[in-house]
């Protein structure tokens, strides 16, 4: 892959990252300028927006642990929590693909990638190593908590946006003091 390739693939999965954000209708979407040019398939492209998601939750997990936490498990719920809220359409187009199929191959290689995933939560959190039998189990309830925890942030910003008077969540929290 030539420099100029890189860079093309980088602003089309950009842009693809975009349309899916904005959209949020769990479609992946391949209709964005440049995708049929870019990417050799759905597969190429799933594939694509597995590793920016995963990519931007590890670094989150690390920034998060970095703070030395007192709570491991809480820290990579944050970790997950913010990683949604800033690619809230690609986990959509992710959960959708892994709900419904694809085809035989992305659909195990999507599992694949969802099972490690899930180990890498589990330890993160202190709570199993890479290597332990039950460490996709113990991830997945990992999964559980930060989907459960981001399922009451996004009803919050949904209700913010609808006009209610709620009180800001520990993400809203989190972004303000960051901002500050």
């Amino acid at each position: 892959m030539s420099w100029t390739t890189f860079h093309r693939r980088g602003e089309v999965l950009a842009a693809v990252v975009e349309a899916a954000n904005t959209r949020r209708d769990g479609l992946l979407p391949d209709d964005v300028p440049g995708v049929p040019e870019t990417f050799r398939d759905e597969l190429d492209l799933l594939g694509a927006l597995q590793l920016r998601w995963h990519t931007r939750l590890s670094g989150r997990v690390e920034r998060e642990l970095s703070g030395q936490p007192l709570d491991l498990d809480d820290a990579v719920v944050r970790a997950w929590v913010a990683t949604a809220g800033a690619l809230p359409g690609v986990r959509e187009v992710l959960d959708r693909a892994l709900a419904v199929g694809v085809d035989p191959e992305a659909d195990r290689l999507l599992a694949t990638a969802v099972a490690k995933e899930r180990m890498m939560l589990a330890a993160m959190a202190g709570r199993s190593s890479y290597d332990d039998d039950r460490a996709v189990a113990v991830g997945a309830d990992v999964e559980e908590r930060a989907r459960a925890a981001w399922a009451r942030v996004a009803g919050s910003a949904a209700a913010r946006d609808a006009g209610a008077d709620a009180r800001p969540g520990l993400l809203d929290r989190l972004r303000a003091a960051l901002a500050a």
